[in-house]
């Protein structure tokens, strides 16, 4: 009787694991050359396209750079500020408040709507926490697109499988640099290191059973069929970037050439630029001489001496003020926020009119990264507790108001409100609106709360008082006053 020993999927991947990580990682690396210049251009780190024309050979290693994509992602980024986690419905949310300080979230969600908007997508990976207790919380991690990628269903609007390749963690005893594959399955999440025979070994499964894959992607700029996402760093935004630092080369190379006005002398002699030896005199001695002693010629004539108009950059400067104009509207930010000025300065009403479109597209942003931010969160409570949240229970991202209006106004239009029996004075959408942070707004709570304790505890420290006095035989302060004939 011949007995057959089944591989173990434990340490061993199948035919279909393998083929699937293939598959992630050439979509992977396909992708990581663009996400790279994307970075570079943000990082102001990209090599100037040069023309051949105006540029000398022994110029072309001057690199200039103008940080106009960084500064206009991250005046995007800055809208972007999440505070809060909090359930729909008004219930204690300490729970969502637990897992969000655990894993840092309101730092690194500034960090990950930056690559989002540098990248086109960030991802969000969930699972359990690696302190060892059964009460440690699951682990939310912001992953970056250059090591992680994703399989998503249009259909069904979910992801079917994710990898992410990274340095071996220091808790797997592996070689120097080495490179670490973590696959996100529906029902397990699996590690593997590189093998001996060139493959693949496993050295973890996590069996999650969860049924979904604890992967979020974080898209900017979606479209039905692209639902990757695309940078805010577009092609439109490259050119114009490099338009602008091949001007700001040229000023450099008209600097070099022609900063200082060229001199030019009619009918000198040869003496005229000999030292008292009789030897030449390099060209830079006969520029930077303030008195040049010139003799007459043979028939007594003095030579004419003369200087050609300095260069003027004014021409260069406009056209990099214009460049600075089209970057503004490729990036939706008021043209100041790139240097360029006007003789008229722009009055306060025009400033805010001119962050209109940023403050429209940060409201965009909140909207596609909470819920980005709301499916993290609901796999976080479902690693947690070992079943899915409650449907019916609907989280809900708090933002900092990307329109960041004076505080004058906000309290003003919250205060007709409250006039207007619109809102109540003590609710929590009041001060909201009122512009405090969510921190700031638990605080409030919590002094309402004492200052209601401590008047309910003088009531009840009055009625009895008033029992003692009755059981004493003495009129107590309500019989008193309390009636007609108490006096």
């Amino acid at each position: 009787m011949t007995v057959s020993i089944p591989e173990l999927p434990l340490v061993t991947l199948s035919d279909d694991e393998l083929a699937l990580i293939n598959l992630l990682r050439a979509d992977m690396m396909r992708d990581r050359w663009a996400l790279l210049l994307q970075d570079a251009y943000f990082n102001g780190e990209q090599l100037v396209r040069d023309l051949g024309i105006s540029i000398p050979p022994q110029l072309k290693g001057l690199h200039t750079v103008i940080g106009w994509p960084r500064v206009g992602v991250e005046s995007l980024e800055e809208r972007l500020d999440l505070e809060a986690f909090r359930w729909a419905d008004g219930s204690d949310s300490s729970d969502l408040a637990e897992i969000a300080d655990a894993n840092d979230l309101f730092d690194e969600s500034s960090l990950a709507h930056l690559d989002a908007l540098v990248y086109g997508r960030e991802y969000l990976a969930v699972g359990s926490g690696d302190c060892g207790t059964p009460d440690c919380p699951p682990l939310i991690s912001a992953e970056s697109p250059l090591d992680m990628t994703l399989m998503w269903d249009a259909r069904l609007r979910m992801a079917t499988a994710a990898l992410r390749e990274c340095a071996a963690d220091t808790f797997i005893e592996s070689g120097p640099e080495e490179r670490m594959l973590v696959l996100y399955l529906p029902d397990q999440t699996v590690m593997c290191l590189p093998s001996e025979s060139g493959g693949w070994e496993v050295v973890d499964r996590d069996m999650h059973g969860l049924g979904v894959v604890p992967v979020v992607r974080m898209a900017n700029r979606q479209r039905t069929a692209d639902r990757v996402g695309r940078s805010e760093i577009t092609p439109e935004v490259m050119s114009i970037t490099d338009a602008a630092c091949r001007r700001l080369m040229g000023m450099e190379v008209a600097a070099e050439f022609f900063g200082a006005p060229q001199r030019y002398i009619l009918g000198a002699s040869e003496s005229a630029f000999q030292d008292a030896e009789g030897n030449a005199k390099s060209a830079w001695e006969t520029y930077i001489g303030r008195v040049l002693a010139l003799e007459r010629d043979e028939d007594g004539n003095v030579p004419n001496v003369g200087q050609f108009a300095a260069h003027d950059p004014t021409g260069m400067t406009k056209i990099i003020d214009l460049y600075a104009r089209i970057m503004a509207s490729q990036m939706s930010v008021a043209p100041h926020v790139l240097g360029y000025s006007s003789d008229n300065p722009a009055s306060a009403d025009a400033i805010r009119f001119a962050d209109n479109r940023q403050v429209k597209k940060a409201e965009r942003r909140i909207r596609r990264f909470g819920a980005g931010w709301q499916q993290a969160m609901r796999l976080a409570l479902w690693v947690r507790d070992g079943e899915p949240p409650d449907k019916t229970r609907r989280i809900e991202t708090v933002w900092r108001n990307p329109a960041t209006p004076t505080v004058a106004a906000q309290v003003d239009a919250t205060v007709k409100l409250v006039q207007a029996g619109v809102l109540p004075a003590d609710s929590d959408v009041t001060l909201e609106m009122a512009g405090f942070t969510e921190p700031q707004r638990q605080r409030i709570a919590a002094d309402r709360r004492r200052s209601s304790a401590a008047a309910t505890g003088g009531g009840l420290l009055d009625r009895l008082a008033a029992v003692n006095e009755q059981q004493a035989g003495l009129p107590s302060a309500v019989e008193v006053t309390g009636g007609d004939d108490g006096l």
